[in-house]
Formats: structure tokens, sequence, C-alpha cells
């Protein structure tokens, strides 16, 4: 990673609610996070990347999920079915925009050998699989993602600070005109925990807001004039939550997506899942269920706490993330940060004084 660090330790620190001591999705108690970073000759530039709501069988142990749909440009799997439902069954994963269907089989696959009585006494099983498209970096036509690397992302899943910038999904991704990808952080709200993990590909760096302060504006850099990125934003808690509070914390990240300049452009798929590791859901289990559930009036924190680790787990991904060169040459340049911190160090916003 060289001299590449995260937001805080270059000493930015957004205002609002603490974070957790990770500062990342990891810190809600049972979630663990793995990658695959696949880097092949000259055009391959891609990747997945795992998140697992708990180390346990998640067909066996469901949990309570909502999905969040901002701006439909996409094509993920598995969504329909957690807005019905109500329920996450299997790993969340993330890959490039081509390698969803190959994703899906593998996961499918996976949970198949773990789980026999799927298709028989049990139901079929709802697979979970996001995108981005990584095509300016990666040979996308090239669909490298397969079994492999699907079940490398999940075996390596743990629950310390997961890689962020150029790692895993996240490989091949695009920001603001600069190099992206995974980017993840967490608050602390009363209780509870809030952590986002992002895959971030979208923006034009004109609209690039980092703490409140333009600076794609600001700092002069060439840019594209059409967006055509997406970005998957996964939220977790530890606070017991059902589907429907569950939608309701999943809109928020969308406030903190615009904290950094996004605008959801025409091209650009804007998703967001949340669950809650409370309350799992036996797969057997039927009749009347019982659980805890937070009051709706205690929500706010939860709230603020989606938006903020949204926001800077966005920033997290651009300023980790190396420049890269993809295909046929195409370079996706890191954030400048020295550019970047001067910027923010001079800046101050317009006094008009006393009317």
């Amino acid at each position: 990673m060289g001299t590449r660090k995260r937001l805080r330790q270059w000493g930015i620190a957004l205002p609002g609610l603490p974070p957790g001591p990770l500062n990342a999705i990891t810190d809600v108690p049972g979630v663990e996070v793995g990658h695959c970073t696949l880097i092949q000759g000259e055009s391959i530039r891609t990747g997945v990347t795992a998140i697992l709501p708990h180390g346990g069988n998640l067909y066996q142990e469901k949990v309570p999920a909502a999905v969040e749909v901002i701006n439909g440009f996409g094509k993920a799997v598995g969504l329909s079915q957690i807005a019905e439902l109500g329920q996450i069954e299997t790993p969340i994963i993330l890959t490039n925009t081509l390698s969803v269907g190959a994703a899906l089989d593998a996961l499918v696959e996976y949970k198949l050998e773990r789980n026999p009585r799927i298709g028989r006494e049990q139901a079929t099983v709802n697979g979970v699989v996001a995108e981005c498209n990584d095509g300016k970096l990666n040979d996308i036509r090239a669909r490298a993602i397969g079994r492999e690397q699907v079940r490398a992302a999940i075996a390596a899943a743990h629950r310390g600070l997961p890689l962020e910038g150029s790692v895993g999904a996240g490989t091949g991704m695009t920001s603001f005109g600069c190099k992206g990808g995974i980017g993840t952080s967490s608050r602390k709200a009363e209780d509870y925990t809030v952590g986002v993990l992002v895959l971030s590909n979208f923006g034009l760096w004109p609209q690039l807001k980092i703490a409140g302060v333009p600076v794609g504006r600001l700092l002069a850099r060439p840019a594209g004039t059409e967006e055509k990125g997406s970005i998957v934003m996964v939220v977790a808690t530890d606070a017991p939550l059902d589907s429907r509070q569950l939608k309701r914390v999943a809109k928020r990240t969308g406030f903190g997506l615009a904290r950094t300049g996004s605008v959801a452009g025409h091209g650009s798929g804007d998703y967001a899942l949340a669950f809650s590791t409370a309350n799992r859901q036996s797969a057997d289990e039927t009749g009347l269920i019982s659980a805890s559930r937070l009051a709706d009036s205690r929500l706010g924190p939860l709230f603020q706490a989606a938006v903020e680790a949204t926001e800077e787990a966005i920033l997290n991904a651009l300023f980790v993330a190396d420049d890269l060169v993809g295909r046929e040459g195409y370079v996706s340049p890191a954030l400048p940060i020295a550019s970047v911190l001067e910027t923010l160090n001079n800046y101050h916003p317009v006094d008009k004084g006393e009317e």
C-alpha cells in the first residue's frame, strides 16, 4: 500500500458519532469479510468480496435483512426475495457485472454442499450477488471470475480489519475519476454498532466532496462528462431490528452517498443491503416467531450512524487505493492526497458577514 492511509490516519475526522475499534463493518459482532483479488497479465483486474453476517451456517440461521434500490441500473440477484421475506441466507458476494452468473452458481454450489436437505426436505436457496462494472480496467468480457475465486473469498473471511481499496471486488473499480474500490467504516450508536462496507465505482471528479469541502471543484483535474458507475453499500448492525426497520436504515445510506457528491447519475446502479446479526431465524422454524425488536423511537442514532459510516467508507476507499494500470493501458490514478490535504487545509467558506 506504500504511503496510502485511511481518512482518519491523515487527521481527517468527520464530525458525529464515534467509530468502533476497527472503524469497519467487522466491528459488528460476528460479521466477517474476505477477498479474492485476481490480477493476470495486462487485462485482468477484478475479484470477489464476500461478506458473512456470521460464521455459522447462514441457510440454517438466517438473519433479518432489507434492500433499498436508490438507482436500479444494476444486475444484482437475490434482492427480490430479500424484499419479500426480509431474510438473508447466504454470504453476500460482490464482484463485477458480467460475473454475477458465475458467482451465483458458485455460491449455490457452496450452499448445497453444506446443506444436503436444500431442494428436498427444505426449500431452495436464495443466493445474493451484487456488482459494479470494472470494464475500464478489467477485460470484463473474459469473465475471469469463477468457482475458485468465490470459494477463496468466502474461505478468507475473517473478523479483523478488511483490506480496502484495490482489493477483491474493488480491484478494477474507479470513483470520481480516481482509483476506488472497497471501503469500510463503523459508528457506535448508543448501545449498538452500525458498520458499512462499500464497493465504490461512481462519480465525476468535479462532484467530489470531502468533509463537506468541494474538493473536486477547488482542485483542477481532467474529468469525464458522463457518470456510468455504481455503488453497493452493505450495512450491518447488532441492533435487534426487523426487515421494515432495516429498510429504513438502508435508505439512509443514500444521504451518506450524497455527502460525498453523488447525484446517482443515469448510468449509476446504487444499491443498499442492510442486515441485523440479532434474532437469527432457523430454517426449520414454524409457527409464531417471538423476537425482541428495538422501538422505532430509538432508530434515530442508527440512521445517523448509517449516514456517517457510509460517507467515511467511500472516502476510505479513495484514500487507500493505489493507482492501477489495466486493460489497453488505461490508468486509474490514485487520489492526489497531498493536493487534497492542501486544499482542505486552505479551504475557507464564503462569509458574507452580517447583513
